[in-house]
């Protein structure tokens, strides 16, 4: 499972102009079952993923089609980890 921090390198203006698009990036994840959950940070510098993959490279693969990476608006940081303790509702992710 991963965590992916998205950090913002652009202005928010930028950000906005291609937030529409990455939602539909999102969506997609989701219908494919790539990500469990997803939002902004607050402050609004950046966002979260959540993903159930359990493929580095798939996961890096797929986040090169985020219209944020491809515009270049925000960096990611991919954390890779094993839920070893976890909700009983959430076991259908692991």
């Amino acid at each position: 499972m991963f965590v992916v921090i998205l950090t913002y390198k652009k202005p928010l203006t930028d950000i906005d102009k291609h937030l529409t698009e990455h939602r539909a990036f999102l969506d997609s994840g989701y219908k494919n079952n790539f990500f469990v959950a997803s939002g902004p940070k607050n402050p609004r510098d950046g966002g979260v993923i959540i993903s159930q993959l359990k493929n580095r490279d798939e996961l890096e693969n797929i986040l090169k089609q985020d219209p944020f990476s491809i515009h270049d608006v925000a960096d990611y940081e991919i954390i890779e980890f094993d839920p070893i303790k976890y909700h009983a509702d959430f076991r259908s992710f692991i």
